[in-house]
């Protein structure tokens, strides 16, 4: 399956065919929509915008209370049986206090910028993250989401940029599971084409206003790898690594599996755009909803990403709300995602699927769509027979 790329009035658009009572109807997702993203705004309940510094605090003495229980857990039983559902659970918590972090990053956690700073600190230290590093970035993600050009995570490589990569280097980035690992490596170098370090205050990431919040994020970084460090001495390094660093590990996958699945992999191809063709809303709009079975309440409800994306200053316990009112508004613009079992197996189908099959966008056009390297893997079969 291959997407076209095309231009604002030419080249192949990808449309998703609805059909009832008889009719078809044909419905272009690259297309303009017929609303502003201030009727979507109306549409949401005005008690959704309202922050609660008590509320917030209380999922983060949550995850906090069933990290340490999870930790205390472990050391007592120590046993074979339990360190894999101690990995799992633990990685898994890891990404929940992430999430909290990054409403931090957000201002939706509280009206309260120093409590947001503290608290987005303290939760993304703790799991190697550099909190205003990231968030910083993870702003122009947002201000830019959808454009190939200008938008910051998982950005489509054009066809020059991806044809000028090594072979080792594609394979890497298309075959599961090494997009999963990603995560860490993006923070040091970002990706292909871009160049930068989310702990380098002088990064082409940062304005030179940013210059003290990213040197304090590093400083808080690197306290945290020292006391990681002193506590592999005190318990050892093998217990280190069963009780810190196979759970960090599970959080990156996280990290990448539901970031990754937020812009790609839906059943039909979506858009990306370039210059005049972009719109904040536009953009906003080819995001994608995912259920994530049981572990919807885990990780706050951050796979209702779509209504997120729009207006990121919602707090987290109020998107299920916002996204349900929107969604009269939105139209045929909102996917609704495939119900989840208690565990999203079926997500894992979706992301296979994707990087297998989308590799890089035309370097030209202002409406284009992923296109397929149908060589790519009929060459690492070649290499090893």
């Amino acid at each position: 399956m291959e997407g076209g790329g095309g231009g604002g009035g030419g080249g192949e658009k990808n449309a998703s065919v609805f059909s009832g009572f008889g009719q078809t109807d044909v419905f272009d997702p690259s297309a303009p929509p017929p609303f502003k993203i201030a009727e979507i705004r109306a549409a949401i309940p005005k008690h959704c915008w309202i922050k609660s510094s008590w509320r917030s605090l209380s999922y983060v003495l949550r995850d906090l209370l069933v990290i340490f229980a999870l930790a205390a857990a472990a050391i007592y039983f120590n046993a074979g049986i339990f360190w894999p559902f101690y990995w799992v659970a633990q990685g898994t918590m890891f990404w929940a206090i992430f999430v909290l972090g990054h409403d931090c990053g957000h201002g939706s956690f509280s009206d309260n910028s120093l409590l947001n700073s503290l608290v987005g600190h303290i939760l993304h230290s703790a799991i190697l993250v550099p909190y205003h590093g990231w968030r910083i970035s993870h702003r122009t993600h947002h201000q830019n989401h959808g454009n190939v050009e200008n938008d910051e995570s998982w950005v489509p490589l054009t066809e020059k940029l991806y044809k000028s990569l090594d072979y080792s280097t594609k394979m890497l980035r298309f075959t599961v599971p090494f997009p999963l690992l990603a995560y860490p490596f993006y923070l040091w170098t970002r990706g292909p084409g871009k160049e930068g370090s989310h702990f380098n205050p002088n990064s082409k990431l940062f304005a030179p206003n940013d210059r003290n919040d990213v040197i304090t994020s590093t400083v808080c970084w690197s306290i945290m790898v020292a006391l990681l460090i002193s506590l592999s001495f005190a318990i050892g390094p093998i217990q280190m690594l069963k009780l810190y660093c196979v759970p960090h590990l599970i959080f990156v996958m996280w990290l990448d599996f539901v970031t990754y699945l937020h812009h790609h992999g839906y059943e039909q191809k979506l858009p990306w755009y370039r210059g005049k063709e972009w719109s904040y809303l536009r953009g906003g709009l080819t995001t994608v909803d995912r259920d994530y079975g049981w572990i919807n309440n885990i990780h706050h409800d951050i796979g209702t990403h779509v209504i997120h994306h729009l207006f990121p200053q919602i707090p987290h316990y109020h998107l299920v709300e916002a996204t349900e009112a929107a969604k009269p508004v939105l139209g045929k613009y909102y996917r609704e995602p495939k119900k989840s079992g208690p565990i999203p197996f079926h997500l894992i189908q979706n992301l296979a699927r994707s990087i297998k099959e989308d590799h890089y966008v035309s370097d030209s056009g202002e409406i284009v769509y992923y296109q397929t390297d149908s060589e790519l893997y009929k060459s690492s079969r070649d290499k090893s027979n």
